[in-house]
């Protein structure tokens, strides 16, 4: 029976689907990455006699030709990287599902990436930023009102902006002061909220998102002014309109602290200079890996080291 890779790849990413609720974003840069490597390996079959790229192709000269051939053609060290991990996931699964004997991925390795440190609000201009956004939460304005919720939740709790817009009513926890948050891959986690969210939350509820109910809100916890849930591309725009409309503007804030990730990147780095061990903030953000949570603690350094440059005569 041939294994022919397109077929595969239809059964792979169902599974993905179906089983591993992986989202469409995903399944998309999935399907792109691995159509890539089949459309490849047709060009270097077709110079041989045609053949179509079966299980049998996945082999680790043929995975890393088609990584070579993708930094030829300059794509980033981000998108080679990607790639290889769309290429080892789905050789595994080849692997794990007994179309191949080997599994090729284990010897595939990725381009090393150049981490940036995230871009961060320090805790000072995030205070005059929320009292910028709380200026006009008035009982006249609830766009205001909502948008003041949006900031005090982003920080508060580190939510990425998708699990924000997906928050209905029965994902809060008004007793305990806590979200139930939806992450990459289905995962739920509990984040907690202080008070200052709290005040928002009952100033959205009790004044702002009654005026922009109707039969289309649902559950829906943050509307649009037509009723709506409000949607993550609706978030990031007015997220990084008030925040290139205060004075941060300004002062030379870096272009990239002016977006929502910045406020998920200021709560980690915040908690972290305020004492919280790595293990917990890596559960607050919903990181699979502690990898991933310890670049947070490369910007604390770097604060650090700032503050120590400016504060020591021998420095």
């Amino acid at each position: 029976m041939r294994n022919q890779l397109i077929s595969l790849l239809g059964e792979y990413l169902s599974e993905l689907t179906r089983l591993k609720g992986y989202s469409p974003n995903t399944i998309k840069s999935y399907s792109a990455d691995l159509r890539g490597f089949i459309d490849f390996q047709a060009a270097e079959n077709g110079s041989v006699g045609g053949d179509e790229p079966e299980a049998r192709d996945l082999t680790i000269e043929n995975l890393r030709n088609y990584l070579w051939f993708a930094t030829k053609e300059a794509a980033a060290k981000s998108t080679v990287a990607r790639k290889a991990v769309s290429l080892r996931m789905f050789t595994a699964w080849c692997y794990e599902h007994k179309f191949i004997d080997v599994d090729p991925g284990l010897r595939l390795k990725s381009p090393k990436l150049d981490r940036p440190l995230p871009a961060v609000v320090s805790a000072e201009a995030m205070q005059q930023l929320l009292k910028w956004v709380n200026d006009s939460a008035t009982v006249d304005n609830p766009t205001g009102i909502r948008d003041l919720l949006v900031f005090e939740l982003l920080y508060a709790t580190g939510a990425r902006v998708s699990e924000l817009a997906a928050l209905n009513l029965e994902h809060i926890d008004h007793a305990r002061g806590l979200l139930s948050l939806v992450g990459k891959g289905n995962k739920q986690r509990m984040v907690p909220f202080g008070q200052p969210a709290q005040r928002a939350l009952d100033l959205w509820l009790q004044q702002g998102r009654p005026i922009f109910l109707n039969e289309q809100s649902g559950n829906a916890l943050l509307l649009t002014a037509k009723g709506k849930r409000l949607g993550v591309r609706q978030i990031f725009d007015l997220v990084a309109k008030n925040l290139a409309a205060t004075p941060l503007a300004g002062n030379g804030a870096n272009a990239k602290a002016l977006g929502p990730h910045a406020l998920r990147h200021s709560f980690a780095t915040h908690l972290l200079d305020g004492g919280a061990d790595l293990r917990s903030v890596q559960e607050l953000l919903g990181h699979a890996n502690l990898a991933t949570t310890q670049i947070y603690t490369h910007v604390s350094v770097e604060r650090l080291r700032d503050s120590y440059k400016q504060a020591h005569p021998r420095a």
